[in-house]
């Protein structure tokens, strides 16, 4: 059989940490301003951005992979939906703590660090929204081309008072090349394999953790704080059950169902 070198490299480049996560993945910095220049996954249906569902908030856990996602079997899934068919305020307030939350990846090249290589940005739904728009827009089209594509702007500020900064996108007025064809063309072969940078623990290993965090056995973390992003959402008692109107007239959430259905869209 013969030397599979691509495989070698991969290889090579994990002992050697290069494909750590801590090198691969990058981040605006809160108070300034970047040029990046995103790309698009090959091989992804046509959809130039990856997306992730995520289990935050379980005990001390940043983020687990979400199995059902790869059609795969998955016990915190299979507890959501056991506390749907529950039906009860309890099952709602649990169930909100539980339900995944989406991540959004794309290859980028951030200038001014051409030297880093290709690395992955990770984003919400907004930015997310916004990169969508911008390439549905005719006056700027696929941003990610390499050759007829467009860097973009990212800016991320915290409001006074917001307990999280926010992330605006703005494409650059005129098309550009990614690089010449040398360095593009090693850019674009050189994309990081996001399956290689998050992979799903077994369906025992999720069970495990989730019914340690139920039963209270994961210590707590030293902050007293857990780590993950906040749902935002409001207590049950703001969604159902009560009989105030909205400034719209129209009333709040009037069963269980509908809430339910309003973590769906989170």
């Amino acid at each position: 059989m013969a030397i599979d070198f691509d495989a070698i490299r991969k290889k090579l480049n994990q002992l050697s940490g290069n494909n750590s996560r801590r090198n691969v993945m990058w981040r605006p910095q809160e108070g300034e301003e970047a040029t990046v220049r995103i790309l698009s996954f090959p091989d992804n249906d046509g959809q130039p951005f990856k997306e992730r569902w995520f289990y935050y908030n379980i005990g001390n856990n940043p983020g687990l992979l979400a199995p059902y996602q790869f059609g795969k079997t998955d016990p915190i899934q299979e507890l959501i939906n056991k506390l749907r068919d529950e039906g009860s305020k309890e099952s709602y307030e649990l169930a909100k703590k539980l339900y995944p939350k989406m991540r959004s990846y794309a290859p980028v090249v951030v200038r001014g660090e051409e030297d880093k290589g290709v690395r992955l940005w990770s984003f919400g739904k907004t930015v997310y929204q916004s990169l969508l728009n911008i390439m549905l827009d005719e006056d700027y089209g696929d941003i990610t081309d390499p050759t007829d594509g467009r860097d973009v702007k990212v800016m991320c500020t915290k409001q006074p008072g917001r307990m999280w900064a926010m992330t605006e996108v703005r494409p650059r007025g005129k098309q550009s090349l990614l690089a010449e064809t040398k360095q593009a063309k090693e850019w674009l072969d050189a994309i990081p394999d996001l399956d290689e940078m998050y992979t799903c623990k077994t369906y025992e290993e999720l069970e495990k953790i989730v019914n340690d965090w139920l039963n209270g056995d994961e210590e707590t973390e030293s902050s007293g704080t857990t780590r993950g992003p906040s749902t935002n959402l409001k207590t049950l008692d703001d969604l159902v059950g009560d009989t105030d109107e909205s400034a719209s007239g129209t009333s709040k959430y009037k069963s269980l169902d509908d809430a339910f259905k309003d973590l769906e869209d989170v």
